[in-house]
């Protein structure tokens, strides 16, 4: 439970009530009871409003609205306001303004528009988290703090690239080390000085997005801006516990944004919370993968969903509506994959500037009586009857997909052998391939223990760090299936190849090696073939990006090759590693042979769905103790029948009873409680 003050799945979203006339917090709280809005959260970008100069602050205004919120029944989540500095401060101090790729100074503007190595910013956020924790440690409404808002964006200063030399010093110690991991013999790059170390960016090493000469470089230029960042919200955060300690702390993440590694942010924070906005045509399974993403930062601990729109944002090349139905169906996603709270930006729509063409609870018209509101009222009353139900649930997997940032700007910042390797989309191909025969999976990091699941996918892992090469071959040893895929044992952690044949440490736990990788063109494609039928899977199927020519030590070849000079060469194999099973797949198939194949190694395993899969139809599964909680949430636009086979449950929202099969009418979520 985040706070036992409010033992529910919390329901509410941004409010700004300082950007309008005081008589319409009135209206806006009489609309809050109808919709059943009972968490607001307020001061996100109010800095300028705190703190008119270095020395004066004015606090009365948030205490007149926090005040009020408590008194009609709203609870608060209270940001910092950090994430856009004031325009005094960037008047009088210049170091706190960030300098952008190409190597020019900003001027005041936007947001995220701090240099996180400023010492100005630093001085000046950190007091202002310890002053506003100093005035509302007592106060009744607060159940949360929340850090800035949405930290992202690089910064290539004088100031950050100072930064830089000293994290090396301290990540390699001596100037030779750190030549050695760079590679720096290549291309006259050797340093004898910290002092000549320059940020990769446009005027040096770096060019458009993901390319650079030097990935060393650039791979530890990202580790020191995501560290750079989660300094700043650590000295916040810091600030805060010395004066409420007992209540918890987040930041909004962004799912699967990619400047910052939030495995390594998710051990600083109390609660992960994040914010969602897929498009009309984001694929469900992917929204889902980033909720489970999300889960597993904090080894299966619920999140917060921090932020969606109840009908359609303001910053996407086309904003759609939310189609009726849609808003609920999406929130409940998000419940039914570890979420406890279900919040929107925004409750009341902007008036000007960019996001007033992004939705609210409360939109332009100003009144209730609009469709976006009906349904979040409609929402609202139905987590006031879930109430505490839900609460503390997990979701249980015996499979796990690895996710790690570092491996991904590896990955992406590699010079060949294709542009065509995307991190995220490889990841969602064998997600997907799960979601869509209703098995639960669990996204982890490299250091999550692999001990509980019976299953470990690895897709893509191009970067094999100190040591985990070890802990695969003891989870494989112990009876667990392990498999990864083309492009994987490349190198180690300082993108340095690991010599010998790919895949580098994982050859003897997969038994292959590979001596060449072919890169198709977007309009080529090969074939894997399968040797024999095993389960669904026989004759072959279309496979393209790369190609990994492998031969085998051990390991059983299940499927080759169709074409080209390297027809007949292994494409699938297996090696029996002590009691378990490591598998390979030397390209990237197509959806229906990954479907079989996960079908297949499940079964082996005895990993069945909780009910039989129906296309168009999501199934998570959240439990606690003797109590589960089955969510069916239909995303077609038509009516579908779920068989339950031999499952009797309740209907957690009209308490009917229910057994053999359900129907489920176009966007409709039933939630049951299984008898």
């Amino acid at each position: 439970m985040i706070n036992e003050k409010l033992p529910k799945i919390w329901y509410g979203g941004d409010y700004n009530p300082e950007q309008w006339d005081k008589e319409i917090m009135d209206e806006d709280l009489r609309m809050f009871k109808l919709a059943g809005i009972d968490v607001a959260t307020v001061n996100v970008f109010s800095w300028a409003r705190l703190q008119k100069n270095e020395d004066t602050y004015d606090f009365e205004w948030l205490d007149e609205i926090i005040d009020k919120l408590y008194e009609k029944g709203t609870y608060v989540c209270l940001a910092t306001s950090t994430g856009a500095h004031p325009a005094w401060m960037a008047r009088n101090y210049p170091d706190v303004l960030r300098v952008d790729f190409e190597g020019r100074k900003r001027k005041f503007g936007g947001r995220h528009n701090s240099c996180p190595n400023s010492p100005t910013y630093r001085k000046y956020s950190t007091l202002l988290a310890e002053k506003l924790a100093e005035r509302y440690q007592n106060h009744p409404a607060i159940l949360i703090w929340h850090i800035s808002n949405e930290y992202g964006g690089y910064c290539y200063c004088e100031q950050c690239a100072d930064g830089f030399r000293s994290w090396l010093q301290e990540r390699y110690t001596t100037i030779e080390t750190l030549n050695k991991v760079w590679n720096t013999s290549f291309w006259g790059h050797t340093f004898y000085e910290w002092e000549e170390i320059v940020s990769p960016n446009a005027l040096s090493e770096e060019w458009g997005v993901d390319n650079t000469n030097f990935q060393g470089i650039s791979l530890d230029y990202r580790r020191y801006m995501s560290d750079s960042m989660l300094e700043c919200y650590k000295l916040e955060y810091n600030a805060i516990k010395k004066h409420t300690p007992d209540l918890p702390i987040t930041t909004n993440l962004m799912g699967l944004y990619k400047e910052l590694d939030y495995f390594k942010w998710a051990k600083y924070l109390d609660v992960i919370s994040w914010d969602n906005y897929p498009s009309l045509d984001t694929p469900i399974s992917l929204t889902a993968m980033t909720h489970d993403l999300m889960r597993g930062l904090k080894h299966g601990q619920p999140f917060m969903l921090m932020e969606q729109t109840p009908s359609q944002q303001n910053w996407q090349p086309y904003n759609s509506l939310k189609r009726p139905g849609v808003m609920k169906l999406w929130s409940y996603q998000a419940v039914a994959r570890g979420a406890d709270t279900v919040m929107f930006f925004q409750l009341r729509r902007s008036v000007g500037a960019c996001e007033k063409y992004h939705g609210a609870v409360i939109e332009h018209a100003g009144h209730e009586h609009t469709r976006v509101f009906r349904e979040c009222a409609e929402l609202g009353a139905e987590l006031q009857i879930l109430s505490d139900k839900l609460l503390d649930t997990r979701v249980e997997a015996k499979v796990a997909i690895v996710f790690d940032w570092e491996n991904r700007w590896a990955v992406e910042l590699s010079s060949g052998p294709t542009v065509a390797l995307k991190y995220v989309n490889e990841v969602h191909k064998y997600y997907d391939a799960l979601f869509q025969q209703n098995i639960q999976v669990d996204m982890i990091g490299v250091e999550t223990d692999l001990s509980s699941y019976d299953i470990v996918i690895a897709p893509v892992l191009y970067m094999v760090k100190k040591g985990y090469a070890k802990r695969v071959e003891d989870f494989v040893h112990a009876g667990g299936t392990f498999l990864t895929t083309f492009f994987s044992g490349i190198v180690n952690e300082n993108d340095i190849v690991t010599l010998g044949g790919y895949p580098g440490e994982l050859r003897k736990v997969l038994g292959i090696w590979a001596e060449e990788i072919d890169a198709l063109f977007p309009d080529q494609s090969n074939q894997i073939v399968m040797r024999e039928q095993w389960g669904e899977l026989k004759g072959e199927y279309p496979c393209g990006i790369l190609c990994d020519l492998i031969h085998s030590e051990g390991a059983k070849i299940k499927a080759v090759y169709g074409s080209d000079f390297y027809a007949g060469m292994p494409a699938l194999t297996v090696n029996t590693y002590g009691s378990g099973q490591a598998w390979y797949v030397a390209t990237s198939p197509e959806p229906s042979f990954l479907q079989g194949l996960i079908r297949n190694l499940c079964e082996n395993k005895g990993i069945i769905p909780p009910v039989a899969p129906v296309a168009g139809v999501e199934i998570s599964v959240r439990t606690r103790d003797a109590d589960t909680y089955m969510f069916l949430l239909n995303h077609n636009d038509h009516e579908e029948t779920v068989d339950l086979g031999a499952l009797k449950a309740t209907n957690m929202i009209t308490n009917h009873q229910i057994e053999n099969t359900i129907a489920l009418p176009a966007k409709a979520v039933i939630i049951l409680k299984k008898q």
